[in-house]
């Protein structure tokens, strides 16, 4: 499962790259702030805050392509571009989320 959710090359490659101990770092802090990100998003769709909202879409999207978290890149991108602030969207981009992040703790521990 953890596959089809991130693609092991790219985070195999980030590790090679920045050397595994701060991919993994890289990797948990993206799993601790991608709770702010998803703080600013809801607060955006409250109070109908465009930039907010896709500013926070982007910044989940750049730390997704970054795990190789392709499906959570996506969706992410899909909200970045959408030109319309919808919080149906942002659900199912949290629930995208909480996928990739039990692929990606998974990756983290195994």
């Amino acid at each position: 499962m953890t596959k089809d959710i991130i693609d092991p090359t790219v985070f195999e490659e980030l590790c090679a790259a920045m050397g595994e101990d701060f991919a993994r770092e890289l990797a948990a802090t993206f799993l601790d702030d991608a709770e702010n990100m998803f703080a600013e998003l809801k607060g955006s769709v409250k109070n109908q805050d465009a930039d907010t909202y896709r500013r926070a879409a982007h910044s989940i999207k750049s730390n997704a392509q970054t795990f190789g978290a392709i499906t959570l890149s996506e969706r992410a991108r899909d909200i970045e571009l959408s030109g319309e602030i919808d919080g149906a969207a942002v659900d199912v981009l949290r629930a995208t989320f909480d996928q990739t992040a039990t692929a990606l703790t998974g990756l983290l521990n195994g």
